[in-house]
């Protein structure tokens, strides 16, 4: 529904089910192929996929994930929970405070987009995407919005860059031993549904709901990994 992938739910809730939060990250890297996959295929039959947007963000994605992957390996378990939470928040806001067009405003041969930082901003969503096992979406998603895409275009589109950036990711964790394979194989029957059916309810979705709901849930899910990071209570 909101193109990330779906790493930011699976990561803090293998965490809350006892999973080490390397090994969550990592298990989540390799959920997100299917997730994204799954979400790319309904999204190719809506039409809403950018495909050059979305190849040039892969382009230096897949070098950044296993960058963001190998750098897990210096970053402490507290200080990673502090970093996701804080990177939903931003991603929460910038959302929040973009105008929206809805998809039926303008045609994707007219939109125009500034192809030169899409290499730059693909970069560090690969790196976030293997650092914290989120697929890239946190970054994508308000990047393409920021260069003019809707924010229908910009999920759809983002949903098939991950595909790339994701299982980058998910090869160098599964290397380093963070891929959980146990969990994994019960994750993907439902992320795979699960995908089809968010594909189907952002189509039916006002462009200021979509994007007030994908702000509201950044923001409660940033809250509550800041104050896990912290060692803070959590509600």
């Amino acid at each position: 529904m909101f193109g990330l992938g779906g790493g930011f739910l699976i990561v803090p809730t293998l965490n809350f089910l006892g999973v080490e939060i390397h090994r969550a990250v990592g298990t989540s890297s390799a959920a997100v192929v299917f997730t994204s996959l799954s979400s790319a295929i309904a999204y190719h039959r809506q039409r809403r996929i950018h495909y050059r947007a979305g190849l040039l963000l892969a382009l230096t994605a897949v070098p950044g994930a296993y960058l963001g992957a190998w750098m897990t390996s210096f970053i402490s378990a507290s200080g990673m929970k502090v970093l996701f939470g804080l990177a939903l928040l931003i991603v929460a806001l910038r959302i929040y405070r973009k105008r929206s067009v809805e998809p039926g405003e303008v045609r994707p041969s007219e939109i125009r987009i500034n192809y030169r930082i899409l290499p730059l901003g693909g970069l560090f969503s690969g790196i976030i995407s293997g650092l914290l096992g989120v697929g890239g979406g946190i970054i994508n998603v308000p990047l393409l919005t920021y260069l003019g895409l809707p924010i229908h275009y910009a999920v759809a589109t983002s949903s098939f860059a991950i595909v790339f950036t994701a299982t980058a990711g998910a090869l160098k964790h599964y290397m380093l031993g963070n891929v959980e394979v146990r969990w994994l194989v019960l994750l993907v029957p439902g992320l795979i549904v699960g995908a089809q059916m968010g594909a189907m309810i952002a189509r039916r979705t006002r462009a200021e709901s979509l994007k007030g709901a994908f702000a509201v849930v950044m923001t409660l899910l940033a809250i509550r990994m800041v104050l896990k990071g912290l060692g803070l209570p959590v509600p």
